[in-house]
């Protein structure tokens, strides 16, 4: 079982950067057990993938959206998973989802994640 907890969003002006973090309390198996990932879903449209990141870090798949100005990360000793966001643009305004997957290999499908957080809100001003 994994309960994650998303934080550091907010509102910054175009250009900006924020660092997303997601905290995860698990029980059972290890963080380092979970690949996990970040989901972003704006209003009116579908939850769409971010970034991925396997369990030992070694596999980071991002969305074309967002490569070169994004970063996924983990700490398995603190059981975070966190988002560089640099660059930020208007057009990355939305709720941002941490997701832990049972599954070995790292997925963009948000159907493949078993577990989800509650979101946390990123607005980018122009």
């Amino acid at each position: 079982q994994v309960q994650l907890v998303e934080s550091g969003g907010g509102l910054v002006q175009a250009g900006g950067s924020l660092r997303l973090s997601c905290a995860a309390s698990v029980s059972g198996r290890p963080f380092n057990f979970y690949g996990a990932g970040w989901f972003r879903q704006a209003p009116g449209k579908e939850r769409e993938f971010i970034a991925a990141i396997s369990r030992t870090g070694g596999s980071t798949p991002y969305s074309d959206s967002v490569k070169g100005r994004f970063t996924i990360s983990r700490d398995n000793a603190k059981n975070t998973l966190y988002l560089q966001m640099n660059g930020l643009e208007p057009e990355d305004t939305a709720v941002y989802y941490c997701a832990a997957a049972r599954s070995a290999f790292v997925s963009v499908n948000k159907d493949n994640y078993d577990y989800w957080g509650q979101g946390t809100q990123v607005t980018v001003s122009s």
